[in-house]
């Protein structure tokens, strides 16, 4: 049986070790990392799949902004890391837990919603796209293809030049 738990349920020490499997002890050296650095995971859209007892998958989302030259401030959501165990990746996990993540955002997201991902994948099932984002800029190296956002919840996206950071 798979539950769809908050992600404040699980034990800190466990997403990290389902993070470092299935993106690398590394990865807090990516561009990712900088952009949310020093905000906390936002809990009404964060979240963990369990399936007989076991983390199989997380997913969770960041109070960031866009920061415009002009000093206008314009709050986003950062999606992801979406992360599923390696030895079941592709058996439709990853988007169990964004299709319940943007349920949530429906009612309950302060800003849209953007990320770094694949254009092909997030665009064809989740409606992101990189129309608004190609003034953007992120605090390290980012392909712009890569950049992706979605309107959502009432809010727009800025389409002017702007860094991403955190709030």
């Amino acid at each position: 049986m798979v539950e769809l738990l908050p992600l404040s349920d699980i034990a800190p020490q466990t997403v990290e070790a389902l993070l470092d499997a299935a993106f690398g002890a590394d990865r807090f050296g990516r561009t990712a990392y900088r952009i949310r650095k020093g905000t906390d995971a936002i809990p009404a859209l964060s979240f963990a799949l369990v399936e007989a007892g076991a983390l199989v998958g997380t997913i969770q989302c960041w109070p960031v902004a866009h920061h415009a030259p002009d000093g206008a401030v314009t709050p986003l959501v950062m999606v992801g890391p979406v992360a599923v165990r390696p030895d079941v990746q592709r058996g439709g996990y990853g988007r169990t837990l964004m299709a319940h993540m943007l349920a949530a955002a429906e009612t309950k997201a302060d800003g849209a919603l953007m990320m770094i991902g694949d254009p092909e994948y997030y665009g064809r099932f989740f409606g992101f796209d990189a129309d608004a984002t190609g003034a953007w800029d992120l605090p390290g190296p980012f392909e712009k293809r890569r950049l992706l956002a979605r309107a959502i919840n009432g809010h727009g996206l800025p389409i002017a030049a702007g860094m991403i950071g955190p709030r």
